[in-house]
């Protein structure tokens, strides 16, 4: 929390260049085979390099980037094509890394660098704390209905109702005390929507496991599984408050 508030951006950036490479890690280790570890290396070198033009707003840069490296990625499954009915599959895997890390990550380091960034960052964990907390203790104590039981058989519909409650909570208690400049009703709109944006990130992480066929995206946490597993909620959240806050600031 310390390292939120007080790091310069260059300190937070390399943070957050760190949390998106141990991210990319288990997700590939997920996603494809041993065989594919020139694959994964390269996958995630270029991963992380890809955030430094979107965080500094260089975007032709970014594209540019991106565009080469799917021709970069091609050309070595053309020459390491292995089993080729897999070929497509795996190629999809790989550059959906790039779509579901690196480029959400990349807009946790925009939304810091922006005027009162710090605090913008603290309100998203603070929403998804709070959302996490409440559906859990609703989910226990009155959960009943299950919400999705092929992807998450534990979730019920009172737990994620209670989560909703505990977002808009936390908005509420924001603005009172570290964030009075937004307007009320606009960060209650904002808890809503990013409470129902963090459920939905962590039932997607989920699926994402289950059709990998493991149960933690990784050992990173004892007892609580990998990094990916406690970001599952945040990754959407931080492209969204991003342009919330961008669209607040215009």
């Amino acid at each position: 929390m310390a390292f939120i508030l007080w790091a310069p951006f260059w300190g937070f950036y390399g943070l957050t260049c760190g949390i998106a490479a141990w991210a990319l890690y288990e997700y590939y280790a997920m996603a494809l085979g041993e065989h594919r570890i020139v694959e994964k290396v390269s996958a995630l070198v270029l991963g992380v390099g890809l955030m430094t033009p979107l965080v500094f707003e260089h975007y032709s840069v970014f594209v540019g980037g991106l565009t080469l490296s799917v021709f970069f990625f091609a050309c070595l499954f053309l020459l390491r094509h292995g089993a080729i009915d897999s070929v497509a599959g795996e190629l999809a895997l790989l550059l959906f890394g790039f779509l579901y890390i690196t480029i959400p990550l990349a807009h946790l380091a925009l939304l810091r660098g922006m005027p009162h960034g710090t605090r913008w960052v603290l309100l998203v964990l603070f929403l998804v704390m709070l959302n996490d907390s409440c559906a859990y203790f609703t989910g226990t104590f009155w959960g009943k209905k299950k919400l999705y039981p092929s992807v998450s058989p534990n979730k019920s519909i009172e737990g994620a109702v209670g989560g909703l409650v505990g977002s808009m909570l936390a908005a509420g208690l924001a603005h009172m005390t570290f964030m009075p400049w937004t307007g009320f009703l606009p960060l209650l709109f904002l808890g809503l929507v990013v409470g129902v944006v963090a459920e939905l990130g962590d039932l997607f992480e989920s699926l994402l496991k289950r059709s990998f066929g493991v149960k933690d995206s990784g050992t990173l946490i004892p007892g609580h599984g990998g990094i990916l597993d406690r970001l599952d909620s945040l990754l959407f959240a931080f492209p969204l408050t991003y342009y919330f806050a961008l669209c607040l600031q215009g």
